[in-house]
């Protein structure tokens, strides 16, 4: 089986997730700034869990070139990805110390203790199960807002966000993750036990990804 199985498997869940409002009105600039400010605080909030799910899978990991597979995603939101977003977020008003001292939404609790219990409870193809619709649904939502018609650049307030998630940088980085898993699952039949217990991870985190999304939305309906 190979991660376009597990996609295939949820497949209405995952085509929510990436053409979600949230997403389609991000695209078009409409996004209230209300919504897309809480979507910062809570996903600077995700971060800080997604980098312990990386730190996990290395400990998780049976050999140094599984370690190695998982030490650059870790090592890059640890040095990186976190100051950039915290970076990001400043562009918005946001403050990392007021961030940090905000509660995290419902959303947000239940879909990081998920990421860790996957890891946890499981190994590190179940860890990675969990961990690669965001990566790999990032890269795709980017993909999605640089089709003809589905965003608006000139104007748009959040622009910057999709160049970002539609950059090469990003793509291959999600790309290099996802490769990752199919090797692990490369073997695994997908109607087994095995597969299906790998396909359960893989659409709760998508599930999780679609109630992210759909927490900003809820501020202003």
């Amino acid at each position: 089986m190979n991660h376009q199985d597990l996609i295939k498997g949820c497949q209405q869940d995952w085509d929510l997730y990436i053409k979600h409002p949230f997403v389609q009105q991000l695209g078009q600039g409409t996004l209230a700034n209300e919504s897309f400010r809480h979507y910062l605080q809570q996903d600077y909030l995700y971060l800080i869990h997604y980098a312990r799910a990386h730190a996990l899978a290395v400990f998780k990991s049976d050999s140094p070139h599984q370690m190695r597979a998982s030490l650059p995603s870790l090592s890059a939101l640890v040095e990186h990805e976190i100051s950039l977003h915290i970076d990001y977020c400043k562009s918005w008003g946001l403050q990392e110390n007021d961030i940090l001292e905000l509660p995290e939404a419902v959303a947000t609790v239940a879909y990081t203790r998920y990421l860790i219990d996957a890891g946890l409870q499981g190994d590190l193809a179940d860890l990675y199960a969990a961990l690669v619709p965001c990566a790999l649904g990032y890269a795709h939502v980017g993909q999605y807002l640089t089709e003809t018609g589905n965003s608006v650049i000139e104007g748009n307030p959040y622009a910057n966000w999709i160049d970002m998630y539609a950059g090469e940088e990003y793509q291959e980085a999600a790309y290099a993750t996802t490769a990752f898993f199919d090797e692990l699952i490369a073997e695994i039949p997908a109607d087994s036990r095995r597969g299906k217990q790998l396909q359960k991870h893989f659409t709760t985190a998508t599930r999780m990804e679609i109630a992210f999304w759909q927490q900003g939305l809820d501020l202003t309906q």
